[in-house]
């Protein structure tokens, strides 16, 4: 049962749990329904596609999903991705659009499934911060621009963000705006914001029917020519395999990856929350088990890529969830209003629509801790601003294919160049010292103690060569140890080891001896397994600095007195 943890809650399900369960499963379904149809909408779908990725994909989450009160469904951050994907294959038909939304629900949900299985529930981990924002705010800035033209009453060719804010620009220009639908969008935006802070108030539930109610007793549609979403079809999602072609596969691939690493990222950072407001442990690689298993069943039931929600599940939590019961409980109500009131929603505004989702894309930016970044560390701001920038000029895949990218170079950098010091006796302070952080520190003559502070890899080992011999060379007097303070080193890989073979011959070269001290013995394992342990010795190995000196001075007459052995005033 441990790939299926809601079997287990089942199992041990409560009486009294159920009453909180199916009113926060009724009060839930109250914005699954115009959030998934407008979220639907905003990726380039028919609007009734957004239920259908809101009924199976919720079942299946609440069956494999180990979050008690997480909630997932369409997501405002996919939306972009999805769209970038439709409109560049699609060819403006709608079933084809289907079809590969649903294809990039699969590759997704198999992504997560095989990563969740083979515990690499920690890959999304390797992205920082900074670069998190930066991709975030970029998504949350296209979302908007993609949603400003249906928001103004006017439609455009989508050709990218940058292009599509100066069609945008163009069309206000020429008057194309219709000012009845913008403004029942202005009063739905504003009446969401506005109604945020009140938990317990559903904004969005109270401004869509607002828009709708208005446009219906007006007759805004005809009269205006405001658009609306009209009666959705009756009925509850089939199983169908989205066939596409082949020379379609390696753009839905790539979509499908890239909404994987975004979901999986909201998805860990919201799971973190609930847990700790929960008292509960964290799962990350059944996590993505039970958001691959969402996506599958979004893709083979007419549905497209999913996520967690950070807007509905808080509803769901407020409303008094218990477990994953409350999801179920929204997806049959879904699932009931397709079948007895489809017509329910027909009034419902465009614009009121776009007014959804460009709320939920104001939620996505990050600027207060993006400021406390550029307080403490401006690089990693300006790279987030980097990230930002390549989302919203190159598009979401590349934007976000550009994070990775940007991650893996600011992981490697560290370790490509870190720091090292060498190492002095300060008076009154235990232990040996950067010398540039105690100036003061005295250096034991004929001695070079060299901290080198990240692991021994490929990338850094010529560069660990080269201020190695610096610091013998910028000592004062004659050398006659090197002993290489290694802590910090919790790796070497055979690349380094050769560099330390080739260092240790120039140095024997100059009459130099070198040695090491505080090695870690599963380092030490591996120098022993490449053969070259044996050729430096065991006696080059000290197990403290202070050792390293001692064998020095009892090997070498020099004129040293350690301030802890001189006798007091």
């Amino acid at each position: 049962m441990r790939w299926t943890p809601g079997i287990t809650v089942l199992r041990e399900y409560r009486l009294e749990w159920l009453r909180h369960d199916v009113v926060a499963g009724l009060v839930l379904a109250t914005m699954l329904v115009p959030v998934g149809i407008a979220y639907a909408v905003a990726s380039g779908l028919p609007g009734i596609y957004g239920l259908y990725a809101t009924i199976v994909p919720l079942i299946a989450y609440a069956v494999f999903g180990p979050s008690r009160i997480m909630v997932l469904g369409p997501d405002s951050s996919l939306a972009p991705i999805i769209l970038g994907v439709i409109v560049g294959l699609s060819a403006g038909d709608p079933a084809r659009a289907v079809a590969i939304a649903g294809a990039m629900a699969i590759v997704s949900g198999l992504v997560c499934i095989v990563a969740g299985l083979a515990r690499l529930g920690f890959v999304t981990e390797l992205l920082s911060k900074p670069i998190r924002y930066g991709y975030m705010n970029g998504i949350a800035l296209t979302v908007i621009v993609s949603q400003l033209p249906k928001l103004l009453g006017f439609s455009i060719e989508s050709d990218g963000p940058l292009r599509n804010v100066w069609s945008i620009g163009e069309a206000i220009l020429t008057g194309q705006t219709n000012w009845t639908a913008c403004a029942v969008g202005l009063a739905t935006l504003a009446t969401i914001l506005l109604l945020k802070g009140h938990p317990r108030v559903p904004g969005i539930l109270v401004a869509v029917i607002g828009a709708t109610l208005v446009v219906w007793l007006f007759d805004l549609a005809a009269r205006a020519g405001v658009a609306i979403l009209g009666p959705l079809p009756q009925g509850l999602p089939r199983f169908a395999v989205p066939w596409i072609g082949f020379e379609d596969a390696v753009t839905i691939v790539t979509g499908g990856l890239a909404v994987a690493i975004v979901s999986f990222a909201d998805t860990s950072v919201l799971s973190r929350v609930y847990a700790a407001r929960t008292r509960s442990p964290v799962d990350a690689n059944q996590e993505m088990v039970g958001l691959g298993a969402a996506n599958l069943a979004a893709g083979f039931f007419q549905g497209f890529p999913i996520s967690s929600s950070s807007s509905r599940t808080p509803v769901a939590e407020a409303s008094g969830a218990r477990t994953q019961l409350t999801g179920v409980v929204g997806a049959v109500a879904v699932a009931l209003l397709l079948l007895a009131a489809p017509d329910l929603l027909a009034h419902l505004p465009s614009s009121a629509l776009a007014a959804v989702v460009i709320a939920a894309a104001i939620g996505l930016i990050e600027v207060e801790d993006l400021r406390r970044i550029h307080r403490i560390q401006r690089w990693e701001f300006w790279l987030s601003i980097v990230c930002l920038v390549g989302v919203a000029a190159l598009g979401v895949i590349p934007g976000i294919g550009l994070a990775i990218v940007i991650a893996v170079i600011e992981f490697l950098w560290d370790g490509w160049r870190p720091h090292s010091a060498i190492l002095g006796r300060a008076d009154g302070v235990k232990g040996y010292h950067d010398i540039t952080r105690y100036p003061q520190a005295r250096q034991v003559p004929g001695l070079v103690l060299f901290r080198w502070d990240a692991p021994l890899f490929f990338a850094n080992a010529e560069f660990f060569r080269e201020r190695a011999l610096e610091a013998v060379d910028r000592a004062p007097g004659e050398i006659r140890w090197l002993v290489v303070a290694a802590e910090p080193v919790t790796s070497v890989d055979v690349t380094a080891a050769d560099v330390l073979l080739d260092l240790e011959n120039v140095l024997r070269g100059r009459g130099v001896e070198l040695h090491f001290a505080e090695l870690k013995d599963p380092v030490k394992d591996k120098l022993r397994r490449f053969g070259i342990l044996a050729q430096f010795g065991e006696d080059s190995f000290f197990p403290t600095i202070g050792a390293a000196v001692s064998g020095y001075l009892a090997k070498h007459r020099v004129a040293w007195v350690d301030w802890e052995d001189r006798p007091p005033d």
